[in-house]
C-alpha cells in the first residue's frame, strides 16, 4: 500500500485548503467581495496563488500516484514533498510580488516533470520487462 504518498495527498489537499482560507481572509482583509475576484492587488495575488495551486492539482496528484503505482511509494512521497515544498516557496514569494513567484513555480513544475518521466519509465520498463 502506497501510505507515504497517501500522505503526501493529505498534505497537498491540506495545503489547497489553507490558500482557500487565505483568499477568504484576504477578501475580508481587503474588502473584495463575493463573486469578485478583482479590485485589489494584494488579494488578486492571493487569488491567483489559490487558482494556480488548483490549476495544478490535476497535474500532481495523477502522476504523484502513478509514479507511487509503477515506480515507488517512497520515491513518489519525496518528489511530493518536493512539489509541496516549491508550492510553499510560490505562494511566499507571490503573496510579496508577482515577480517572486518563479523560484516556487520552477520548484514544484521539475517535481512534476520528475514524476512524469519516472511514471513514463516506469511503465516502459514494466511493457517490456513483463511486469
Amino acid at each position: 500500500m502506497p501510505h507515504y504518498t497517501a500522505l503526501v495527498t493529505l498534505l497537498a489537499i491540506a495545503l489547497y485548503f489553507w490558500t482557500g482560507l487565505a483568499v477568504a481572509k484576504a477578501r475580508q482583509k481587503f474588502g473584495v467581495v463575493v463573486p469578485a475576484t478583482t479590485g485589489h492587488t494584494d488579494f488578486e495575488r492571493v487569488f491567483r496563488v489559490q487558482q494556480n495551486t488548483l490549476e495544478w492539482m490535476p497535474i500532481f496528484l495523477p502522476l504523484l500516484w502513478l509514479f507511487a503505482i509503477y515506480v515507488s511509494d517512497w520515491g513518489a512521497a519525496v518528489l511530493g514533498l518536493i512539489w509541496l515544498g516549491g508550492r510553499v516557496v510560490y505562494i511566499r514569494g507571490y503573496s510579496e510580488a508577482a515577480e517572486k513567484r518563479h523560484r516556487g513555480f520552477m520548484i514544484q513544475a521539475i517535481a512534476s516533470g520528475s514524476l512524469l518521466l519516472g511514471t513514463l519509465a516506469g511503465i516502459v520498463w514494466r511493457m517490456t520487462h513483463g511486469g
